[in-house]
Formats: structure tokens, C-alpha cells, sequence
């Protein structure tokens, strides 16, 4: 995460394959990228590699753009810089690779209080995208010390689908940090790109999420414990 521009880089770099990434359900590649004397690692999530899903219409790619542009509009930096790009298997989201301390994970940083406001940052995020499987390896300690939020492509739809590990704040107020910037979200509504990578009826109701969260300031509870995603880590 140490590249002084890198959307200016995974737009430019000449995207070369280095192999495909472990544990992936999809296909998912790590990329190097090369431009001039500069160069770095991605993420590389071709559409064409996406397994079929009932619930989910194809395009998880632009899910995982969408994630990103969320959370700039929301100022958190939660999800690392991620782009629509045309690469070698065609269209998919091209992010950033973290440079992360893979011991680490949502479970292990939880017990440290100093992510504690960081790891609430990431569960509202997830709230208002409505994230439909945030694993524990999902949260990962970049060497700045930011924890960064992967693997968004399970997000947004229109009807409820949250399944996620950090139920850790149920009940907890929400920061008012956090509510302040899902109130100036609202205020000025969703960005034009974020909105158009979403269809009318997914920009409804992230808005209506935000509301939701506005309203009640607090932390949901699973009350059935059936929300969590598999497997957990």
C-alpha cells in the first residue's frame, strides 16, 4: 500500500499474472502491474472466473468496485483502492494488494483494544453494504497499521443478506463519528459513481440502511444466531 498514486497505477500498469490466489471460490489472481519505473501487486477478479449464484446476478467485480467507492464517499479508507479494469481474462476489479501481516485476522485483532475503533469502523461499513460474508480473514493489518476490509463481492442487495463474524458490538451505541458520516451521506446522497455501478432498487436500500442505522444508533443483535458466514475464518 506504499505506491504515491495507486489508482493512477492499477488504471497505467501493465497488468502481468503471477499466479491465482489460494482458497478462492472465484478466480481470483494475484497481478503485478508496471508502469515506467514504477510498479506494485493487485488483486485481479475477472467476471468471466465468477461462480454462478442464485441470489447474486453476475458482475461480483463491480460489487467489489462498488465497495470501494462507499467507502471513500463515507471517508473511512476501509477497503483498499480497488478499480473496473479489462485485463487479460477480460473485465474485473483490479485492487490493490495489502502488503499484510497474514497471522493476523478479525478474531486475533479483536483482543488487541487499539483496532477496537477500526473493527467497528469495518462492522458499519458492512451493515450499510449489507454484506453477505465477511469473514474473519477478511480484516487485514496493512503495515501502516490500518486495517483494510477484502473480499466485498457478496454486497448490496436489496434484501437483507448480512452474514458476518463481528457481532463482537451488538447492542453497543455506534461512535458518532461513524453516525456523522452516514448523516452527511444521506445528506448528500449516494455519488454518481457509486450509484451507477448499483441498479435503482440496491441504491434504495443501502440508503435505507443508512437511515435505519441513523435512527437507531446502535449496533444490531443477531437474535437467531444464524448470520455468520462459513466458514468462519
Amino acid at each position: 500500500m506504499s505506491c504515491d498514486d495507486p489508482l493512477e497505477l492499477l488504471s497505467r500498469g501493465e497488468i502481468s499474472i503471477k499466479g491465482r490466489m489460494p482458497w478462492s471460490s472465484n478466480v481470483t489472481l494475484l497481478a503485478e502491474l508496471t508502469d515506467g519505473d514504477r510498479n506494485g501487486l493487485a488483486v485481479y477478479k475477472p467476471q468471466r472466473g465468477e461462480r454462478p449464484l442464485w441470489d447474486f446476478p453476475p458482475g461480483l467485480c463491480k460489487r467489489e468496485v462498488a465497495a470501494y467507492r462507499l467507502s471513500e464517499a463515507l471517508g473511512w479508507t476501509v477497503v483498499p483502492p480497488t478499480i473496473l479494469r479489462d485485463g487479460p481474462l477480460g473485465e474485473g476489479s483490479l485492487q490493490l494488494f495489502v502488503h499484510a501481516d497474514f497471522e493476523q485476522h478479525y478474531l486475533t485483532l479483536l483482543e488487541r483494544p487499539e483496532h477496537r475503533e477500526q473493527l467497528q469502523q469495518i462492522c458499519v461499513f458492512d451493515l450499510l453494504a449489507n454484506n453477505a460474508d465477511r469473514k474473519s480473514g477478511h480484516c487485514l493489518l496493512g503495515p501502516d497499521g490500518r486495517i483494510y476490509a477484502i473480499d466485498n463481492g457478496l454486497t448490496f442487495h436489496p434484501e437483507p443478506k448480512l452474514r458476518t463474524v463481528i457481532w463482537d458490538f451488538a447492542g453497543e451505541p455506534i461512535p458518532a463519528e461513524l453516525l456523522a458520516a452516514i448523516r452527511r451521506l444521506l445528506l448528500v446522497g449516494l455519488p454518481a459513481p457509486l450509484a451507477e455501478l448499483l441498479e435503482p432498487t440496491e441504491q434504495e436500500a443501502l440508503l435505507g440502511r443508512g437511515r435505519a442505522l441513523a435512527r437507531r444508533t446502535r449496533f444490531p443483535k443477531d437474535t437467531g444466531g444464524m448470520r455468520y458466514p462459513w466458514p468462519l475464518v
